[in-house]
């Protein structure tokens, strides 16, 4: 990707996930899904990559490999310059504590049967940072750091609202100090009214923290408050990337142009279309372009080759036809 160099504080490079469907029969071919199918962008020191796009198309299987909790089927991860793709045994227990996960639900990804405090000193418990004391005190201060009292810390999680428990969650992730964190829907399964609160919490601890943030949502306009840049996946693939700003000002790819419909904007361009049609399979996924099945603009070129994602202008890529030819195909 033109916009996004590899020599950011996280490379992912040509990733696929593809997962075997059922079982094979015998002469015939094993099935898999293509969760993910080629995906390639960077994430510099200190900034937001979101990460955004319906339901299925990746995004989440995207975040479980780059913090290793999955080993991706094809393609590479490397953070701070280092292939961190297939680490094992003592090289990824040194990697893990620099690279946490926040979760979406907030109410199944908290031990219902430990305290806060407890959740939030359970990394620092395991990875032995410092005595029983020292380790409380760190406790008590990451809950401060998210806007919740000290004197709460003996209570379980049950006691706490969603909102609460997703400030929880996130003490826990920055308890031992990374220096990404992947952000899966973190405020999906939150109130719209908590929603907002949540948003600069991460924002604030960003900038406190000097933290480099992987976003992933579904919502664009949740993605707009916090991104620095933005990649739009569509069944396995990006299909537009590019700086937070000029993308949501100007939508190049259509499926990019049609998700912005669903975005409250005053100042949205007419002429639009919403999206219609289901997304197709991912075990067997439209020849030619992947969107050329619900597309509005789509070619008879569109029918036959699979657009690479490709610089366009101004630092933004694209992977459709409206902007290069057929002779920038991918594979």
């Amino acid at each position: 990707m033109a916009e996004t160099p590899q020599s950011g504080l996280l490379s992912v490079t040509d990733l696929c996930m593809y997962f075997p469907v059922g079982r094979r029969l015998p002469g015939q071919p094993q099935q898999y899904v293509r969760a993910v199918d080629g995906v390639t962008f960077s994430i510099q020191l200190s900034q937001t990559l979101g990460l955004v796009g319906e339901s299925g198309c990746g995004k989440t299987t995207i975040g479980r490999i780059v913090t290793r909790l999955l080993e991706p089927t094809t393609g590479s991860v490397a953070f701070e310059g280092h292939d961190v793709t297939h680490l094992k045994g003592r090289g990824l227990r040194q990697f893990h504590p620099q690279v946490q996960i926040v979760f979406q639900d907030p109410y199944t990804s908290l031990n219902p049967r430990l305290s806060v405090e407890k959740i939030v000193a359970e990394p620092l418990v395991i990875n032995r940072r410092g005595s029983q004391r020292e380790i409380l005190k760190r406790a008590h201060e990451l809950l401060e750091a998210v806007g919740l009292p000290v004197r709460d810390g003996n209570r379980p999680p049950s006691e706490f609202s969603g909102g609460q428990r997703q400030r929880v969650a996130i003490a826990r992730a920055l308890a031992l100090q990374p220096k990404l964190v992947v952000c899966d829907e973190p405020v999906s399964a939150l109130d719209m009214s908590i929603q907002a609160k949540i948003l600069n919490l991460l924002v604030d601890l960003q900038n406190q923290l000097h933290l480099t943030y992987l976003f992933i949502s579904h919502d664009l306009s949740v993605v707009r408050l916090v991104s620095d840049w933005v990649a739009v996946m569509y069944l396995g693939r990006i299909a537009e990337a590019g700086p937070a700003e000029s993308l949501f000002a100007k939508p190049l790819h259509p499926y990019t142009q049609a998700l912005m419909t669903a975005v409250p904007d005053p100042h949205r361009r007419t002429g639009i279309q919403a999206l219609s049609g289901e997304v197709p399979s991912n075990v067997r996924p439209p020849a030619g372009c992947r969107f050329h099945t619900r597309c509005p603009d789509k070619m008879p070129i569109c029918e036959q080759h699979s657009p690479a994602l490709r610089s366009v202008d101004g630092g933004r890529d694209a992977a459709c036809f409206l902007y290069h030819d057929a002779t920038e195909t991918l594979s």
